[in-house]
């Protein structure tokens, strides 16, 4: 009885049968009143998970850290700690922790039961769908995975722990890593996005320039976090606060329902962001964008820094306890800990001191162009090489199969992960499962671009109630093994995927895209498909306009 309370998500508050008969906007509107009480209701054994796994991934860190030269065990960690040695295994192995599949886009929070992970299980297996950056060229395009992307998978998997293992970090090794990486990610771009390497390849770039790596880390440091917070200068933002905050095992406790509550402009009737969660959002960006402006303008001062790293580390534990969607866990923790090596220890090191080409070239491509050309132009960038993190400003899509059309996904699509559905009901009961399921329409809504969704669907379907509801993230994490809130993976280039090995048939399965939205127009560019006869209409919206839209489609008049 104890093991299945610990392991049971949260009830929702009303009967589930009773629920499935009503009206879709009526079904949209109690299962997002459920979410502003107990968000996606995950059982505390999911805040174990995550702890658990950072902690290995911060014990075997250390083990890394011991079998170099000049560091040592965990017991003469005040001698080595703030090294740069350290922190180069810390971002080597981060990486590989990230393409592995252990990292962000793992774990029951990503869609992720059993196995808990994908990334190396897909990654290393032949006949897997991939995303290939140019389609249709000669044995590098192909959608199915071939012997050359397994093996070169596996020599940079190899490369990395033999980095991680070697007594110092080896600059030609490190090379050879830091190449494949864009090599892989022609071959299939989930692999160089599952590496994180908007963040990392850049990083591990400045390892290569010993006289300068501090100076380039630096300013990647403060890129990262001058660029996340720039990025919540949207509409967007307000609904994340709440919708994460909601969503949050620490604070699904009764003593915290009152303070969730107060999030919206009026519980339960009015369930958009209230002026508190306002605050919120807008306290957090000043943060984060003041934070590390002190840290580069006054690194000469050692009493601002100190009190700057200190309000950092803060920032992220809030993120951090809030488990966010995607758990970025890892990437919390190596910010924190970099932050205090590069700007707290190494003070007296200055960015603009870099003087080699290739590293300018680096930085500027990474901490300037591509997230200007991304904020400008969504549809051709990644949300993530745009270093638009978790501001609302993802794109996303809805992919509704009619009937029992979802079963042809098992039926004929290499992968490793069973469906969804399958993967809960290893654990819970059937109703238990579909209930559970349904909470990620509701996080859907409650996100500002999310009440899009509410105008297309019935241009996409007649019926919404003959059609299951699948979130993209969980169909790329499902089909392609990683997933992180980029909707490039699950765009009309998957569809094509699926659409060669399932001959869905017309009507049967039906995808809603949005666009992640530019920053200044803040237009939302939209597109319907059918997997069998491709585009069926496109359009475009923007975000100023559904402000005053309920997640669940209404409009308020004010």
């Amino acid at each position: 009885m104890l093991l299945q309370k610990f392991l049971a998500p949260k009830s929702l508050p009303y009967n589930f049968q009773e629920w499935k008969k009503k009206p879709f906007r009526e079904r949209a509107k109690m299962i997002c009143k459920a979410w502003a009480l107990d968000g996606f209701g995950a059982p505390v054994s999911v805040l174990g998970f995550y702890v658990i796994k950072i902690l290995i991934y911060i014990g075997l860190w250390f083990y890394f850290c011991s079998y170099s030269s000049s560091l040592g065990s965990i017991f003469e960690i005040h001698d080595w700690f703030f090294s740069l040695e350290a922190l180069g295994k810390a971002i080597v192995w981060t990486t590989l922790f990230e393409v592995i599949g252990l990292g962000g886009g793992s774990g029951p929070l990503t869609g992720r039961y059993v196995p808990p992970f994908g990334g190396m299980t897909y990654f290393l297996r032949l006949n897997t769908i991939k995303h290939p950056f140019f389609r249709n060229l000669p044995f590098i395009g192909n959608d199915r995975r071939n012997i050359l992307d397994v093996l070169l998978y596996g020599v940079f998997i190899i490369l990395g722990f033999l980095i991680c293992f070697s007594s110092e970090i080896n600059t030609y090794l490190l090379l050879v890593f830091i190449l494949l990486i864009p090599i892989l990610g022609i071959l299939d771009r989930t692999i160089f996005l599952a590496a994180r390497a908007d963040i990392y390849f850049p990083i591990l770039i400045c390892l290569l320039f010993p006289l300068e790596s501090l100076m380039g880390l630096k300013m990647m440091w403060f890129g990262i976090w001058f660029w996340a917070a720039f990025s919540k200068l949207t509409l967007n933002f307000t609904s994340v606060i709440s919708v994460m905050i909601c969503n949050s095992p620490v604070f699904q406790f009764s003593i915290f329902e009152g303070m969730k509550k107060k999030l919206f402009h009026s519980f339960p009737n009015d369930l958009r962001p209230s002026k508190r969660a306002n605050y919120i959002a807008h306290f957090g960006t000043i943060v984060e964008f003041s934070m590390p402006i002190l840290l580069l303008i006054f690194s000469f001062s050692s009493e601002i820094v100190f009190v700057a790293l200190v309000i950092m580390s803060l920032f992220h534990f809030f993120i951090f306890m809030n488990f966010p969607m995607g758990v970025p866990m890892e990437w919390n923790v190596i910010m924190v800990y970099g932050g205090w090596v590069l700007f707290g220890y190494h003070i007296d090191v200055f960015v603009w001191e870099i003087t080699h080409p290739i590293l300018i070239l680096t930085l500027s491509i990474s901490l300037f162009i591509l997230p200007i050309l991304g904020h400008l132009y969504p549809k051709y960038i990644s949300f993530l090489l745009s270093m638009r993190y978790y501001a609302g400003t993802w794109g996303y899509s809805v992919w509704l199969f009619k009937g029992d059309a979802l079963k042809k996904i098992d039926e004929n699509i290499t992968k490793t992960s069973p469906a969804l559905m399958t993967q809960l009901e290893k654990i819970y009961e059937t109703e238990i499962a579909e209930a559970a399921l349904t909470k990620v329409i509701a996080f859907r809504m409650m996100h500002l671009p999310g009440r899009l969704i509410h105008q297309l669907i019935p241009k996409t379907v007649e019926n919404i109630n003959d059609y299951t509801w699948m979130d993209g993230e969980f169909i790329a994490g499902e089909i392609l093994g990683w997933n992180f809130g980029d909707g490039h993976l699950h765009n009309e280039q998957l569809l094509d995927s699926v659409q060669k090995r399932c001959q869905f048939k017309e009507g049967e399965l039906r995808l809603i895209r949005v666009e992640s939205p530019s920053f200044f127009t803040q237009n939302l560019d939209w597109e319907i498909y059918d997997a069998h006869s491709g585009l069926i209409e496109k359009g475009r919206s923007n975000t100023k306009d559904l402000k005053n839209r309920l997640p669940w489609g209404e409009v308020v008049i004010e």
